[in-house]
């Protein structure tokens, strides 16, 4: 890891909003934004800026390194192999999907290598990639995949969605809810349990993590009268847990457990499917939530939102879950930081 931060920021899909956002954020370059460069095509966000009437000065850097002297001035990108193809915002075009994986590719590669503290995706959609042959569900399974071939070791990232006072780590993630009672088992919720209390350890600095269990039915099944799930799987995965010095809950009720007065009492939540998680992050702030894959080598952040095709181009995009991402980004790194040199 670089002694200066730095973070390699993949440029996403030309078509949609992750464009603006990265130029409105370098403009506007708040004191503690953290240093960081694009990995894409220079083309790309000049005539981005162009269009949205935004004056922005680009240096093509050949080394991640040169981002440091630049950033100041002139926003920071680096060349990539491949065309950029024809784009215009809010449709996007298949025929980029190869220079939309090849800047993850790249950045993952960085931060495997320790050239970067760490990447931030910006959106991309998945569909555009599909209809050109690729084979990951998305971001998080992609960059899993890139540091398990490299490291010869299987790195399942977790994926935990935050906003200020509330994280939450999905047990399952883009599945069909028909499809979610199989996926939940007692060993998968001991693994992830494991995984995230040791990421609060070391990438948030918190010695003892309190994570609270959500239930998977109805108030938490109402001791089996409303399903088994907690009785059988949920709740003695749990104990287990316990019996291992993890401060962890039984199956809390999802209706009531993200009440303020309760989220002031956890440092994380493990719910069991993608929306018990999620709305109560974008309910509390819809525009600055932060998308982390935990339990990763390499440390890797994203804006909660996706491409929003549907006001691309119109200058309205905003940029504060990316700027979160980066300071997100910033802090695992610094944490981390101080548990390797303890």
């Amino acid at each position: 890891m670089p002694e200066i931060m730095l973070l390699a920021v993949s440029m996403g899909d030309p078509s949609g909003v992750g464009i603006e956002i990265a130029i409105k954020a370098w403009l506007e370059r708040r004191p503690d934004l953290p240093t960081f460069f694009i990995i894409g095509k220079a083309e790309v966000f000049e005539r981005t800026a162009k269009n949205l009437g935004l004056e922005i000065k680009i240096a093509n850097i050949t080394n991640p390194n040169q981002a440091h002297d630049t950033f100041t001035n002139a926003l920071p990108i680096l060349d990539i192999a491949g065309k950029v193809y024809d784009f215009k915002a809010g449709i996007p075009n298949s025929d980029n999907a190869e220079i939309i994986v090849n800047s993850i590719k790249k950045a993952t590669e960085l931060a495997i290598s320790g050239d970067v503290s760490g990447i931030v995706t910006l959106p991309i959609a998945k569909s555009v990639l599909y209809a050109a042959g690729f084979k990951f569900p998305g971001h998080t399974e992609y960059i899993s995949h890139l540091c398990s071939e490299h490291y010869n070791k299987n790195h399942e990232a977790i994926m935990m969605l935050s906003v200020d006072g509330l994280r939450v780590a999905l047990v399952t993630i883009h599945v069909p809810i028909t499809k979610v009672p199989e996926l939940i088992t007692k060993d998968k919720i001991i693994t992830l349990a494991r995984n995230v209390n040791q990421a609060m350890q070391n990438d948030f600095g918190i010695k003892r993590p309190k994570i609270a269990l959500l239930g998977l039915n109805p108030h938490a099944g109402e001791d089996g009268a409303i399903g088994r799930e907690e009785v059988e799987i949920i709740n003695p995965a749990a104990a287990e847990l316990r019996a291992e010095g993890i401060d962890i809950t039984n199956a809390l009720p999802a209706d009531t457990a993200f009440a303020d007065f309760n989220r002031a009492q956890y440092d994380i939540y493990l719910a069991m499917y993608h929306d018990q998680g999620l709305i109560p992050v974008k309910a509390l702030d819809f525009h600055g939530g932060v998308n982390t894959s935990i339990n990763l080598p390499i440390i890797r952040t994203s804006p909660d939102h996706g491409t929003g095709f549907g006001i691309a181009g119109k200058g309205i995009a905003r940029f504060d879950s990316f700027e979160n991402a980066l300071k997100m980004a910033q802090t695992i790194a610094q944490n981390r930081g101080k548990t390797n040199a303890s």
